[in-house]
């Protein structure tokens, strides 16, 4: 084995604003024949079919508008496509999805093209095909983004993709497996549930994907991830996606990767921060945070804006006070169950609710089109933490604003973030919901109040999104005195069971006890009254 070689490409500010997503952007396919340059005089990226991709992944990601290649994808696809490991490196929103979604749909064998029979001459049965691919992801939110992005991009295949992820009933997993899977897309710890107990076989997998490995090492979840590569063929193509690269994913790529290509999609000193990103930061006091949150969701041409909190009690209080005030908002977060969150997600990409309000279980890979603002109404514990909270805007080379609101008692804190960041930052501005500077910087109209006028009060809401809580193992939200989180380790945290399983709620049953009343060691029947030298005693002892 030798060390990884390093590629590096420096990404074009005129990069097309191609979606790296599947939902529709109403960008119209370029036609432009290959070399030909923009007008800017650059040579646009190669298309997905100069690249050697199937002409059914091409057409399927034609439909969605997606033709040319990002920075992270252009250099990935050769490499992923001839069957090399690949250790791809890139800022979140730069589309890495399909940066490894492609070469792993282009790896394995569709139904339609396996043999109709058996050597012994019986039709062959599709129900026992096992899984050819395997994509481990670390949280429930990316786990169901990457599997409906990968279904999207080889449904003229007819790849049958499957997404198993905690907080749901074992049994519709189950079902969907029984039926024949060419992909499987999951967390850590439902994967090795069901390989355990040899509900899934992973003996033929052929093509493997570690998506966001820095943040399963964050969660915890190395261990498990090392189980599972243990369990695959030693024979495989293995491609690792994560945004950093810390000493242990390190080693787990030296372990387990053979002879990979490190690509970069930008340069070795680039930062982290989107340079399309306007980053705004204030020193706002605790009792003011909802009052200016109100002002700024009122400013002009936002579109969808996510708020993220540090605690889940933080993120539902915010969504009830701005619900309350008249704002379509819907809050994600690890005491919802699993229904519950899918339902706000679903709502947000809609556009039904345009504010969602969530803790960082949902600040990780989760890519959302239309995304303008993010507010970070709790200053982030990290550096890391907070280039990812404002990674959900500023995506696929679009603009986007990031708000940081820091209290007093948080300024030392913020202060590691912006030399870490090198952002120039240090001293916030003292800002109050009625600051002019305030109105000025967001572009927010003078006759904003804290509550949202009836005439701007046009979005449907999250009563109108459906909710799918069957086999749900956490249910409504949790009493405040529950001690299990619920949302499981594959839920972002790692408190509670592996897979957030248990009563609805999280709530114990309550113990039938039965009691006994003792005196003197004798057992004394309820309502009997004491002998009368014990009487007489405790009489004395008063």
């Amino acid at each position: 084995r030798r060390e990884a070689i390093t590629l590096s490409r420096v990404d074009s500010t005129d990069t097309p604003e191609a979606d790296p997503g599947f939902l529709p952007t109403g960008i119209t396919p370029s036609e432009t024949p290959l070399g030909v340059t923009n007008p800017g005089g650059e040579k646009l990226p190669p298309t997905f079919a100069e690249l050697g991709v199937r002409p059914e992944i091409v057409s399927a990601l034609a439909e969605n508008d997606i033709v040319r290649t990002f920075a992270i994808q252009e250099l990935t696809l050769p490499l992923a496509l001839a069957g090399e490991d690949v250790i791809g490196q890139a800022r979140t929103g730069t589309g890495k999805t399909l940066g490894f979604g492609v070469p792993l749909l282009q790896r394995i064998t569709p139904p339609g093209e396996r043999a109709a029979a058996t050597a012994e001459g019986e039709a062959a049965d599709r129900t026992k095909d096992v899984p050819q691919a395997l994509v481990v992801v670390p949280t429930r939110e990316l786990c169901v983004q990457v599997a409906r992005d990968i279904a999207a991009a080889g449904k003229n295949l007819g790849v049958r993709v499957v997404a198993i992820y905690g907080g749901r009933a074992y049994e519709p997993q189950l079902e969907a497996l029984r039926k024949g899977v060419d992909v499987i897309v999951g967390t850590p710890g439902r994967l090795l549930d069901l390989a355990e107990q040899r509900h899934l076989v992973l003996g033929r997998v052929k093509a493997l994907v570690l998506d966001e490995a820095d943040e399963m090492l964050d969660l915890g979840f190395l261990p498990d991830v090392e189980r599972i590569l243990r369990m695959l063929p030693e024979e495989r193509h293995t491609m690792l996606f994560s945004a950093t690269m810390p000493g242990p994913i390190v080693q787990l790529s030296r372990a387990f990767l053979t002879r990979p290509t490190h690509i970069r999609a930008e340069e070795a000193d680039q930062g982290s921060i989107h340079e399309r990103t306007k980053q705004l930061v204030y020193r706002a006091h605790a009792m003011d945070k909802v009052e200016l949150v109100t002002r700024a969701l009122q400013a002009r041409d936002r579109g969808l804006t996510m708020i993220f909190t540090r605690t889940k009690r933080t993120a539902q209080r915010v969504a009830d006070d701005l619900a309350e005030r008249g704002f379509a908002a819907a809050a994600v977060h690890g005491d919802l169950g699993q229904g519950a969150r899918e339902q706000a997600l679903r709502a947000f990409r809609a556009e039904k609710v345009d504010v969602l309000v969530a803790t960082d279980v949902a600040a990780r890979g989760i890519d959302v089109t239309g995304v303008t603002h993010v507010i970070n109404y709790q200053c982030p514990e990290d550096a890391k933490t907070y280039v990812h909270r404002i990674g959900r805007t500023g995506r696929a080379g679009r603009e986007g604003v990031a708000v940081t609101l820091v209290d007093w008692d948080e300024t030392p804190r913020w202060k590691m973030i912006s030399d870490d960041l090198s952002l120039g930052i240090d001293e916030p501005v003292e800002t109050y919901s009625t600051s002019d500077h305030l109105f000025t910087d967001l572009d927010i109209p003078t006759t904003a109040s804290g509550r949202l006028p009836l005439s701007a009060r046009t979005r449907a809401g999250l009563d109108a999104e459906y909710i799918d809580s069957e086999g749900d193992h956490q249910g409504a939200r949790k009493p405040r005195g529950s001690r299990r989180d619920g949302a499981g380790r594959d839920g972002g945290g790692r408190e509670g069971s592996r897979d957030g399983d248990g009563d609805e709620g999280g709530r114990r049953p309550r113990r039938n006890r039965s009691r006994s009343r003792t005196r003197g060691g004798v057992a004394v029947e309820a309502g009997a009254s004491a002998p009368a030298e014990g009487a007489a005693s405790a009489g004395s002892a008063e």
